[in-house]
């Protein structure tokens, strides 16, 4: 199977065994978000178009250069799509269908292990589809750095990411009990935000904007300005149950 077929695959199983963890946890993590069926579907419509927009809205910032390249020629816009744009572009159309449809109750925790879940068979994906994938990091000598076919060792950030998203939803989970409904996903969102803020730094900047940040990491900031008044207080609860072992 060559690379391109296995990020494919990836990509679908992880769409597959995301939604049927919201199925799952919509009634267990967000029982009383959704009073009736039909806003189930609305709530999941709206995510889903935004997500797809944002995704390539995103990438077209990201890597101009390369999405319109050939323009009027259509096929390199079509290529690209990232994670970040999806995210604030889910979040942008949940938060228009709710205000649309009168629903005033937090829906975001339901999302969290399905996002966390599907994010990291994704980033598997990423991995196998190599050099083709443009998600790899710049070249490294620490001993894990790995080739992806071209002879250069390079930061492997795709399982970076696996590895960070695992460790924030076990940290999430264990203070879930801190947290006021919405709190679970402002605290996904503001995590994983900042996480691709930094990590970029450790990969290839396509295109460079102000401050010689690239488009994905001025959309990170977007996103941590949105959420800047919750910050210190997510910042807090995730941290309370270690300050008061240490106060005991």
């Amino acid at each position: 199977m060559t690379p391109v077929a296995l990020h494919t695959l990836c990509e679908a199983l992880a769409y597959a065994v995301g939604f049927r963890t919201f199925v799952w946890t919509r009634q267990r993590l967000a029982p009383g978000a959704f009073k009736q069926k039909d806003e189930v579907a609305w709530i999941a419509v709206s995510a889903i178009v935004g997500a797809a927009l944002g995704a390539k809205l995103s990438y077209w910032l990201d890597d101009p250069l390369t999405a319109f390249r050939d323009f009027p020629d259509v096929r390199n816009l079509l290529q690209g799509k990232s994670i970040i744009g999806a995210l604030l572009g889910g979040l942008l159309g949940v938060e228009l269908c709710k205000k649309v449809a009168g629903i005033r109750q937090s829906t975001g925790d339901a999302f969290v292990l399905p996002l966390t879940v599907g994010m990291c068979i994704g980033r598997v994906g990423c991995y196998l589809a190599g050099l083709q994938d443009h998600t790899y990091g710049n070249a490294t000598s620490l001993p894990w750095g790995v080739d992806f076919g071209d002879g250069i060792a390079r930061h492997p950030t795709q399982i970076y990411e696996i590895l960070y998203l695992l460790a924030q939803y076990a940290w999430i989970h264990a203070r879930r009990h801190h947290f006021a409904p919405g709190d679970r996903f402002r605290a996904f969102m503001i995590g994983y935000l900042g996480f691709r803020l930094l990590v970029k730094f450790i990969k290839p900047l396509f295109f460079a904007y102000p401050g010689h940040l690239s488009g994905l990491q001025w959309l990170c900031i977007t996103g941590l300005l949105y959420y800047h008044r919750d910050i210190p207080r997510i910042a807090y609860l995730m941290t309370k149950g270690n300050a008061a072992r240490r106060l005991g």
